[in-house]
């Protein structure tokens, strides 16, 4: 697949990256829905959460959540708390298919999200 998050990744187009390393990319949303509006992506190709191998994607998805955790608290919203958001597949709201999380703070968040 090629993705604007592949794109993003192979450094063709550009990003306002706030965290780096070998197998996990972060970056500010393009159009933040927070204050604080980062998303979290793996730097290998998973569509999508249902395409998430439990063994196999472990370790990925554990270093997404570290990634999350230190990004949260390299802003300033750790304290006060976040969301974190994976929307899968078109009801779920997925727009680009590669697997990213939403990182979002900086304001009270609303129950149900919508």
């Amino acid at each position: 697949m090629n993705t604007i998050f592949s794109k993003i990744i192979n450094r063709e187009i550009p990003a306002n990256i706030v965290y780096e390393t070998d197998s996990v990319l972060a970056f500010r949303d393009i159009n933040p829905q927070a204050p604080t509006h980062i998303l979290i992506i793996p730097k290998i190709e998973i569509p999508k959460v249902t395409d998430i191998k439990g063994s196999e994607h472990a370790e990925l998805l554990g270093e997404m959540y570290d990634a999350a955790n230190k990004i949260a608290k390299d802003e300033g919203i750790a304290e006060n708390g976040f969301r974190l958001v994976m929307n899968c597949g078109n009801n779920g709201g997925q727009e680009v298919y590669h697997l990213h999380m939403h990182l979002l703070g900086g304001r009270q968040m609303q129950w149900p999200p919508g």
